[in-house]
């Protein structure tokens, strides 16, 4: 399940938490940390950690709970979990004015995050966040939880990952879906994923507070809503942000089309380091 990279981990209560650090060796620049979303790997931001890094930052690309190569012994996997998570492992790598980018769940942890501790977090990039949730029929609920069962599951849920890839397909993208499925398959991890899943309600719809620069970066094609571009807004309009509208894109900017997503976080950490 490794990216191949020395696989750092942070211990947290209940177990640790795995990260990549890309420019481990630049201490003049930003510490951005990413988070992603559910049932995805840390590898999902690899292009926007190698981006980064060149650009003299230190980028730490964590797994929530469960996911890739963090222990599945927890036994919390809400999205405010993720986001003392995110917090924990700034403070472990000395960070000041750190910038947090979260996928999916992982924007609505940087949300969380950047309430919590605004002497910390100064600036945050919501890629698809879901900032609020959907609310299913019974109908829906029902496939779903069909769908998720052992032992087709995992393989379903990578189809279904891969489908949310609408538009550009990242470079290596059979690899990544191999890296999923083999996430999935440990019968441990896969309850981890289920209980993530089911964790699910978690919402920031009031940022009153929110101190961070904040931006908000969807795929015009991401499949989790009818309109993708007019909830960014609203979740824009909750954190006080700017809409970034990505094309060719579906529900993962930082690996669909990151030669688009990293100019937009190389500007956020300009703002940030200029009102820091």
């Amino acid at each position: 399940m490794s990216t191949g990279a020395t696989v750092h981990r942070i211990t947290r209560p209940g177990g640790r938490i795995a990260y990549d650090l890309y420019g481990a060796g630049h201490t003049d620049g930003t510490l951005v940390v990413c988070v992603p979303g559910m049932f995805d790997h840390r590898a999902s931001f690899r292009f926007v950690g190698e981006a980064l890094a060149r650009a003299g930052h230190r980028v730490a690309v964590m797994d929530l709970r469960g996911h890739g190569d963090s222990d599945a012994t927890f036994d919390d996997h809400t999205g405010r979990a993720a986001a003392t998570d995110a917090l924990a492992l700034a403070e472990e790598l000395g960070g000041r004015d750190v910038v947090l980018a979260g996928n999916s769940l992982g924007g609505t942890a940087a949300a969380i995050a950047a309430l919590e501790r605004p002497d910390l977090v100064a600036g945050i990039a919501l890629l698809a966040p879901f900032l609020r949730q959907p609310s299913p029929g019974p109908a829906t609920r029902i496939a779903q939880r069909l769908m998720l069962l052992r032992p087709w599951g995992p393989r379903m849920l990578v189809r279904f990952y891969d489908s949310l890839n609408k538009g550009r397909r990242p470079q290596g993208h059979r690899e990544h879906l191999d890296r999923i499925h083999a996430m999935l398959r440990p019968a441990d991890r896969y309850r981890a994923v289920l209980a993530t899943v089911e964790a699910l309600g978690e919402e920031v719809r009031s940022a009153e507070g929110l101190r961070a620069e904040a931006v908000v970066v969807v795929g015009e094609q991401d499949p989790d809503w009818k309109d993708p571009v007019a909830e960014a807004a609203w979740a824009a309009s909750v954190v006080g942000g700017r809409v970034v509208a990505v094309p060719e894109c579906g529900h993962y900017p930082q690996s669909q089309r990151p030669d688009l997503v990293v100019p937009v976080l190389e500007e956020l950490i300009a703002r940030v380091r200029t009102n820091a």
